[in-house]
C-alpha cells in the first residue's frame, strides 16, 4: 500500500490545535480520528446530523495539510462516469475534423486506427473528482452525502477506496503517487453497506455542547459579545430540542449571531431574534411556530 508522507500534526493534541487554527474546534474524539485516518492511510467515514460540521471538518483538514480540496456531491441516481472521467466529446470531434482538414489538403488517406487511437489521447480526458483527487498531490478527497448514493455506485467505491487506482481501458491504470486523504460524511437517511464501512474508520459527530458552540462563535467571529454568543448558543440548543423541520446546525448558529451583529444587537431579544429569524430557521413552518414562542425560547 502506497503511504501518505508524514504531515505536521504529530499527536492527535498537534491536530487539534492545527484544525483551531482554521477555526474548526476538534473534541480529542474527532481529532483523534482524524489523526489515525492520516497514519493509517484510511478513509474517515464521518456520520451525524445535518449540520454538525462533517463537511467542514474535510475544509479544515485540507486547509492544515496544504492540500487541494475535491468535492464529490453524491446524489440519487450519481453513477461511475460521473465521478471519474469522461471524453471531451466536442473536442474529439474538434481534433477528427482537423486531421480530415488536413488529409484533403494533402491527399492523404487517414489510418483509421490511428484517427481512433488519437481520439482517445489523455488529453481529451475529463478528469471528474475521484479521477482529479488521484492525480493531484496533496489533496483531501470529500466524498459528501454518500447516504444519497446507491449501492452499485458504493461497490464502486470499494475497489478505488482500496487501490488507490482506477483503469481507464483507452489508457490504461492510473494510480496515485500520493494516496488522497478521504473523508466520506452521511446524513444516515440511509444505512451505508458494511463492506464500505469496513474500509473506513468511523467517526460519530453530534452538535456541540453549550461551551464548545459558544467557543466556536468566538473562532468564527471574533468580535461577537460574550452575552449574544451565549445568547445564541443557548437559544440554538433550545430549538435542536424542538420538533422542527430542520433543526439548526452550527453554520446557523454562526449565521445567526452574524446577522445579529449586522443589524447591531448587542444582546439576543424578542425583536433582534424575530427580525433575524431567516438566518437560523430554514422553513416557513419551523419559523411561523418560533416567532410566536419566541418569549419562551429567550427566556433564562
Amino acid at each position: 500500500m502506497t503511504e501518505r508522507p508524514s504531515n505536521a500534526a504529530g499527536s492527535p493534541a498537534e491536530l487539534a490545535a492545527a484544525l483551531r487554527s482554521t477555526g474548526y474546534l476538534a473534541d480529542d474524539g474527532l481529532a483523534t480520528a482524524a489523526f489515525l485516518a492520516m497514519q493509517m492511510n484510511r478513509p474517515l467515514f464521518c456520520e451525524g446530523e445535518p449540520g454538525t460540521g462533517k463537511t467542514a471538518l474535510a475544509q479544515a483538514l485540507a486547509q492544515v495539510l496544504d492540500a487541494e480540496l475535491i468535492r464529490l456531491q453524491c446524489h440519487d441516481g450519481i453513477d461511475a462516469s460521473q465521478a471519474l472521467y469522461d471524453w471531451d466529446f466536442p473536442r474529439q470531434l474538434l481534433h477528427l475534423r482537423a486531421l480530415e482538414a488536413a488529409a484533403s489538403a494533402t491527399g492523404e488517406t487517414l489510418d483509421a486506427d490511428a484517427v481512433e487511437a488519437s481520439l482517445y489521447d489523455p488529453r481529451f480526458l475529463l478528469a471528474r473528482p475521484i479521477l482529479r483527487a488521484l492525480q493531484t498531490s496533496p489533496s483531501v478527497l470529500l466524498i459528501d452525502e454518500i447516504d444519497r448514493a446507491d449501492d452499485e455506485f458504493e461497490a464502486f467505491l470499494l475497489e478505488v477506496l482500496t487501490e488507490h487506482a482506477v483503469s481507464i481501458p483507452e489508457v490504461g491504470e492510473i494510480r496515485a503517487k500520493e494516496p488522497p486523504l478521504v473523508v466520506l460524511t452521511s446524513n444516515r437517511t440511509r444505512e451505508v453497506h458494511d463492506a464500505l464501512k469496513r474500509r473506513c474508520l468511523y467517526l460519530w459527530l453530534d452538535h456541540p455542547d453549550l461551551q464548545r458552540e459558544i467557543q466556536i462563535l468566538h473562532s468564527r467571529l471574533p468580535g461577537v459579545p460574550e452575552r449574544l454568543a451565549a445568547q445564541v448558543a443557548g437559544a440554538v440548543r433550545k430549538l435542536r430540542q424542538l420538533d422542527l423541520l430542520k433543526p439548526p446546525g452550527v453554520a446557523e448558529t454562526i449565521d445567526w449571531a452574524r446577522a445579529l451583529q449586522l443589524v447591531g444587537a448587542r444582546h439576543l431579544d424578542v425583536d433582534a431574534a424575530a427580525a433575524t429569524l431567516g438566518a437560523v430557521l430554514k422553513y416557513r413552518e419551523d419559523a411561523d411556530r418560533i416567532r410566536v414562542q419566541l418569549d419562551t425560547l429567550l427566556a433564562s
